[in-house]
């Protein structure tokens, strides 16, 4: 009776193990209801059971903090790359040994402790009553030819941050401060609001110039509503600094926890999003651009917009400078 005792407890013992093995727990800042289709594809490829907790990228950090050894987080996935640095910094990511995730994905939009999966630009929206040869360059939005005409949503914003950040990085801290000053003095009305409305600003003769994501451009451009189609009529859309280091790109990315319960889940999660088929889901779900090189999208809104030059710099790099940005920006009157 014992040793049936015994048994019965190692086999209890295995099926746990092997149970807890079949579970990813997912901590997601990505707010996007198409991705219950590449979550669901995981498991169907894996079998591995996906407990998926959303909220805000300072909620989730906050959260993992005070878990701390007893976190049952195992990935932190999420948009920006200076929110990944940000987790980074607080030491919560165990750097991951992947022969195919450092194949597949190049090396300026990985780092030692995170990866990118998908890319998204920031585009330059201009009415097409502005003449597209003033706004080329990221630079053309400070000329004072353009006062009064240009709409942007926060300085504080990670997606402007960043961007400052990839300068500051090429010119240094004055030739940042220099752009911003201008950009301020070019206002059509105080920032607010997202990059939709941004866009909207633009179409509707508010503004005449923007930054945008390039997502939210894709979006509108695929969307059935009338008067998506019709705004869009009166927008055009630019690729920044073609001629020079090209235009700048964000990510949306993730990172293995070290307090991870399901380690080796969890490298095959990050390795099934470096996937062709999760590679074309990032774009063909929510209209962002694969990190893989040569995988095909039916995307007719990418397609549309076409190919373009981006700027190679290290997306490590985009979060250094973030904090002295956030300084200039406010010391410039961009808030």
């Amino acid at each position: 009776m014992k040793l049936l005792q015994i048994a019965a407890l190692v086999a209890a013992t295995l099926a746990a193990g092997a149970a807890q093995a079949q579970v990813l727990n997912l901590y997601s800042a990505r707010h996007y209801q198409t991705d219950q289709a590449l979550y669901d594809n995981f498991t169907k490829q894996t079998g591995i059971k996906i407990n998926r907790i959303e909220a805000g990228e300072n909620e989730l950090l906050e959260r993992i903090k005070n878990e701390g050894a007893n976190s049952p987080a195992d990935v932190l996935l999420t948009v920006d790359a200076a929110r990944l640095a940000k987790a980074d910094e607080l030491n919560l990511f165990a750097p991951v040994q992947s022969a195919t995730l450092n194949a597949r994905i190049p090396a300026h939009l990985r780092t030692a402790d995170w990866y990118a999966f998908s890319t998204r630009a920031r585009v330059i929206v201009h009415n097409k009553s502005v003449n597209p040869a003033d706004v080329q360059n990221y630079e053309d939005l400070a000329n004072p030819r353009l006062k009064g005409k240009v709409c942007v949503r926060s300085g504080a914003h990670p997606y402007n941050l960043s961007l400052g950040a990839a300068m500051y990085e090429r010119s240094g801290e004055q030739k940042v401060f220099e752009w911003a000053k201008g950009l301020v003095a070019n206002f059509a009305r105080a920032p607010k609001g997202g990059d939709t409305d941004q866009i909207k600003a633009v179409a509707a003769g508010e503004c005449g110039v923007a930054l945008a994501n390039s997502y939210y451009v894709a979006r509108l451009m695929r969307s059935d509503k009338p008067e998506d189609k019709k705004l869009m009529e009166s927008v055009s859309v630019v690729w920044p600094n073609q001629k020079g280091v090209g235009t700048h790109v964000n990510i949306s990315g993730a990172g293995v926890l070290k307090t991870a319960p399901n380690k080796d889940a969890a490298i095959k999660f990050l390795e099934y999003l470096a996937s062709d088929a999760a590679q074309v889901y990032f774009a063909d779900g929510n209209n962002e651009w694969p990190v893989v090189a040569g995988v095909k999208t039916s995307n007719p809104a990418l397609a549309k917009l076409g190919a373009f030059k981006q700027d190679d710099i290290n997306v490590g790099k985009l979060a250094k400078h973030q904090a002295a940005v956030q300084k200039i920006y406010d010391r410039a009157g961009w808030q």
